[in-house]
């Protein structure tokens, strides 16, 4: 069965790679800034569950949100999808 991300479950975007290094990079760019995951929410207008979710690898982030994400943390985009950091 073909999977797109849409129909991904919780349980398969835990499986995903790439949900875990974002979701590891944001918890430590998140700490590394000193911010709460409700002063993050509020600086990128998402909610703070969704914040939660996304660090712990059971949301699947679209691009804007990462943009927003991101331009909150002052950090480039891509630096959430760098591996070993």
């Amino acid at each position: 069965m073909v999977h797109t991300l849409s129909t991904r479950t919780s349980m398969e975007l835990l499986d995903s790679a790439l949900v875990q290094i974002f979701a590891g990079n944001l918890k430590r760019l998140r700490k590394k800034a000193r911010l709460s995951q409700e002063e993050l929410a509020l600086r990128c207008g998402l909610d703070r569950t969704y914040i939660s979710g996304c660090e712990r690898g059971i949301r699947n982030p679209s691009i804007v949100s990462v943009e927003k994400i991101a331009e909150a943390l002052n950090v480039p985009a891509k630096e959430f999808f760098e591996n070993g950091r």
